[in-house]
């Protein structure tokens, strides 16, 4: 587990615009219950996260169509909220930093960390807008 202080700063990259955080399988089974569609952002303290995914995904929202719902779980914090967020984007193994779309619950388009890391931020956007236009 990282320490609070270090990843305050990582957290707030996504919280800042929008993000609910969510730290329980609860809160996690709670935001996938809702109607529409819900981002989930499985944040990380990795230079890929930094670099990439979360500037990815901070500029996707910047799109006419947008998820109904953001929210993010960090990776080595929030164990059990990753861990509930995981279990809905099976088939796909565990990867972090990762980007999932649901609809109405149902996972519909995934980005594993291998779609994010050495890739610009400009390119994940696109990538999740596209997803967006499609879903949203």
């Amino acid at each position: 587990m990282y320490p609070a202080e270090l990843v305050k700063p990582m957290r707030e990259d996504l919280t800042n615009v929008g993000f609910e955080e969510l730290h329980t399988s609860e809160a996690v089974e709670g935001a996938l219950a809702k109607e529409g569609t819900t981002l989930v952002v499985v944040n990380s303290v990795c230079g890929c996260a930094a670099a990439n995914a979360r500037p990815g995904a901070r500029t996707s929202l910047d799109n006419a169509k947008k998820p109904d719902h953001i929210v993010t779980v960090f990776a080595g914090v929030d164990k059990e909220a990753v861990d509930a967020a995981r279990a809905h984007m099976i088939p796909f193994p565990p990867s972090s930093p990762c980007m999932a779309l649901f609809k109405n619950g149902e996972l519909v388009h995934m980005l594993e960390r291998h779609h994010i890391e050495g890739r610009p931020a400009e390119l994940i956007a696109e990538n999740l807008k596209d997803a967006y236009n499609e879903h949203c």
